[in-house]
């Protein structure tokens, strides 16, 4: 596999991209127990807002087969959170550990840092040792976790919090 291509998610893409994340609604790698109807990824695209840090990317290979996405949103709903944004990614099993998540972070922080925002956050289940790999190859630090905050799966889980400033 050559080096996917990373860009602005599009209304075609959106079938696969859910897949992705229908799959990772079996694990405890998100705390939504099922995935998202193809209408509430419409909803997704649609709020898409790249001056406001609002994204949604994928990595396409050869072919445009949709490999992993990542998005960027509102931390929080209240104002003063404005200039963070909460970060997510996902990558297709088949292609996992060949960069795929190192380039959609790359780009997806990147673009975050184009527009003014001041910071970057993510949160991790635990335990996942890729993910927080991922995290701090891209210069998130740990800032706390959450124990016992989600329980799926049979059982609780805690959830590690990474933040990253963005240069603007």
């Amino acid at each position: 596999m050559g080096d996917p291509t990373i860009t602005a998610a599009r209304a075609e893409h959106l079938p696969e991209v859910a897949a992705i994340y229908a799959a990772a609604a079996l694990t405890p790698a998100t705390f939504d127990l099922e995935g998202w109807s193809s209408e509430r990824w419409l909803e997704v695209l649609e709020a898409v807002d790249e001056r406001a840090g609002d994204q949604l990317l994928v990595a396409l290979a050869e072919g445009d087969a949709v490999l992993g996405y990542a998005r960027s949103g509102p931390f929080k709903d209240r104002p003063a959170y404005a200039t963070t944004r909460e970060t997510s990614l996902y990558v297709a099993e088949r292609v996992r550990r060949l960069g795929v998540g190192n380039a959609l972070y790359a780009e997806l922080l990147r673009r975050l840092e184009g527009v003014g925002l001041r910071l970057a956050v993510a949160g991790v289940a635990q335990p996942n040792p890729a993910s927080d790999r991922l995290h701090r190859a891209h210069g998130f630090v740990e800032v706390g976790t959450f124990r016992n905050v989600g329980v799926k799966l049979g059982r609780a889980w805690d959830v590690r919090w990474y933040q990253r400033p963005l240069r603007p």
